[in-house]
């Protein structure tokens, strides 16, 4: 197979797509690290999120975080929603790739390709998705989870100890959801860059550029940013 991909695809193609995929999982790893220590905009969130953990123990009434709770999950069920559209869409195209190579010999600013070329594109572009989808699902799911944390509270007048330990796992299991969440739309991001691939390879390593210039201008130097800090 990787035989078969290296003779199949260029080597500026082979570069573009490394490059992708350094990228991605360079970047993924930098921010999540960054999160741990509490730093860049899901490190902040991260800390509102276990703040809101000790007020949701604290609270007699738990209406307004079981609100809260729901808002945040039909937040992520939307994107997963879309994201099965997506799917169904590039599968559709696949199906279709003889018509789309003939579309695409026409256009003045792609290189000629072949049906096999074609066909990897549009499948490392679904995967991208398929990744997404899998992150969405798991977020709901852990949403989920939190809803039932909140179903299981001990009440306001509990002892301290038992009511910090609560709101740990609350916030815990708040994060880990919100990560997840994060995970899905960061390959959102991904995904356009991966549109990229189907111009030129140099296009497919610009756009991968300018997604993480944006990824990280929002993570990490954002009026939002600045604002979740009281900055």
């Amino acid at each position: 197979m990787l035989q078969r991909l290296i003779t199949l695809f260029s080597p500026a193609d082979l570069a573009a797509l490394l490059f992708f995929l350094a990228g991605w999982v360079g970047y993924s790893t930098y921010s999540d690290r960054a999160a741990n220590h509490f730093k860049g905009l899901q490190g902040v969130t991260r800390k509102h999120r276990l703040a809101w953990a000790h007020q949701m123990v604290l609270r007699d009434n738990r209406m307004p975080d079981v609100s809260l709770i729901g808002n945040l999950m039909r937040s992520t069920s939307f994107y997963a929603n879309a994201t099965i559209y997506i799917v169904a869409g590039l599968l559709a195209v696949a199906g279709a790739l003889d018509r789309l190579v003939v579309f695409t010999e026409d256009l003045p600013f792609t290189r000629q390709t072949s049906r096999e070329i074609l066909e990897s594109k549009i499948f490392l572009l679904t995967a991208v998705f398929v990744f997404a989808y899998f992150k969405f699902t798991w977020s709901i799911r852990q949403f989920n989870s939190l809803s039932i944390l909140t179903g299981s509270a001990p009440s306001h007048l509990s002892p301290p100890e038992e009511l910090n330990r609560h709101a740990e796992q609350f916030g815990r299991v708040n994060a880990l959801a919100g990560s997840e969440f994060n995970r899905g739309i960061r390959a959102y991001y991904f995904g356009f860059a991966v549109l990229g691939w189907f111009i030129h390879p140099a296009v497919f390593v610009a756009f991968t550029l300018w997604v993480l210039a944006v990824l990280w201008r929002r993570d990490f130097r954002s009026k939002t940013l600045r604002a979740m800090q009281g900055n």
